[in-house]
């Protein structure tokens, strides 16, 4: 396992605690300490799953700068995490800044051009995704739409009965689940997704996801 070593960051204190102040969100995640390697891989791979981030190390929930007694064992633990719990390798860089004695590491995460990026979860292959300042379990239908983006492949789909009912129904609710368009069209819940997941991947609908529930919507370009 080759970890990739740290250098002495150009961000000066000021500057950190200016973006600290900004707050947890899609793109930045606080850590007083890499608990595990297991649950720092969490982190990591829904930054790369979504559009990459920055991971602040010795940063407290409330903003506060705490550092780290020793940046070495945090860094084991976060590379032993990047390079044995995620597939493919997550890119990253890492740097060092000392305070009060103590270090902040400050790690940035890039977006993975090829998606998914899946991290061994126990015994499966989890994919996490980021949603404002949560670190989530990706839904099938994101992860099926994730892979198909990663090929490069266009989509195409046939204007049948129920690509009708379903866009009837969004003319009028603007918004629909798999299981509200499985039971609008009385197919199971694979067919139902697989249908959706194909509208997505040929620029004709939106998938958003609020944490909790995946929703459907009417792609911009196609409701202007």
């Amino acid at each position: 396992m080759n970890f990739i070593a740290p250098r002495h960051s150009n961000m000066s204190i000021r500057d950190l605690k200016n973006l600290v102040k900004t707050g947890e969100g899609t793109y930045l995640e606080f850590k007083r300490t890499i608990p595990s390697p297991a649950k720092i891989a969490r982190e990591i791979t829904a930054l790369a799953n979504t559009h990459g981030g920055t991971l602040l190390v010795g940063v407290d929930d409330d903003k506060s700068l705490v550092g780290v007694s020793s940046y070495h064992e945090q860094l084991f633990l976060f590379n032993q995490a990047a390079y044995e719990l995620c597939t493919p390798a997550v890119e990253f860089d890492l740097e060092i800044l000392p305070y009060n004695y103590r270090d902040i590491l400050i790690i940035r995460i890039f977006e993975a051009k090829k998606k998914p990026i899946v991290v061994q979860w126990g015994k499966k292959e989890v994919v996490f995704v980021r949603i404002k300042d949560k670190s989530v379990r990706a839904s099938i239908e994101q992860v099926s739409i994730m892979r198909h983006q990663s090929t490069g492949e266009g989509a195409s789909f046939v204007y049948g009965p129920n690509e009708q009912k379903l866009f009837r129904y969004l003319t009028q609710y603007e918004r629909i689940t798999v299981k509200e368009f499985s039971n609008l069209i009385n197919v199971n819940r694979k067919k139902a997704s697989n249908i959706l997941v194909n509208l997505v991947n040929a620029g004709i609908l939106e998938l958003f996801n609020t944490g909790k529930i995946d929703y459907f919507i009417m792609a911009h370009n196609m409701s202007s």
